[in-house]
């Protein structure tokens, strides 16, 4: 069996699509019709989050945490319960392709760190974009990590002590844990999710915050130079 972990807090608007996605991956002809079983960890919702998890036939766990990496520990003990021999973990707020899954068993790897493109720029200026695209690594052997898409063989997560309960880089701990027990990692951009560029996170420190940063560091970038250009 196979485990599919996604947290949220609030995410109404998104989840439905995140998991229509997830469940196109999960009937993947390459899979030969093994059990995809996914989890949606509801950490402190308030909206109609359960009841969509629900309308797709997902599995629901609740916490109060308001804690990403320990909405994923919850998830995984769960999964790692039932029998699941691979987590694949990704977002609320993330579209998946349909060979999500498949692709990160096809690299026999004890982990697989996928990336991801950002599916919308519009609140932000084009010149965040370009810096973006500029800074990201979009090829084979990158070295980004994403909770949006990962994926660990569960001996492998089970040796590391898994997700610890972090507020935000509970996936970057994991990662690290792996590398150092001598893990085998794929690094790939052969199998790349679409997120959102939203800049209200829902985890502290998170992707959400890090593409606020960066727009933060652009703008003033573009106020330096233009107050040093020479007055003609």
């Amino acid at each position: 069996m196979i485990g599919v972990i996604v947290p949220a807090h609030n995410e109404e608007a998104l989840l439905a699509d995140c998991l229509r996605s997830v469940q196109t991956a999960g009937r993947h002809a390459d899979l030969l019709g093994e059990t995809v079983c996914v989890v949606v960890v509801l950490d402190t919702c308030e909206d109609r989050s359960a009841a969509i998890a629900k309308s797709f036939g997902a599995d629901i766990l609740e916490v109060q945490e308001r804690n990403v990496g320990h909405a994923r520990r919850v998830g995984a003990e769960w999964l790692l319960a039932k029998g699941a021999r691979w987590l694949a973990i990704t977002d609320a707020d993330t579209l998946v392709p349909e060979d999500w899954i498949s692709c990160q068993l096809s690299f026999k790897a004890d982990a697989v760190c996928g990336t991801v493109r950002i599916d919308c720029w519009e609140d932000l200026p084009d010149a965040v974009r370009h810096r973006y695209a500029q800074e990201y690594q979009q090829r084979e052997e990158h070295r980004h990590i994403h909770g949006a898409n990962l994926g660990v063989c569960s001996q492998a997560y089970q040796r590391v002590g898994g997700f610890l309960s972090l507020v935000a880089h509970e996936d970057v701990a994991l990662v690290r844990a792996l590398e150092q027990a001598g893990a085998r990692i794929a690094w790939t951009a052969l199998n790349t999710v679409s997120t959102s560029a939203r800049l209200t996170a829902r985890a502290r420190g998170g992707f959400g915050d890090y593409l606020k940063a960066l727009a933060v560091e652009t703008v003033a970038a573009g106020v330096q130079a233009a107050t040093s250009r020479p007055l003609r």
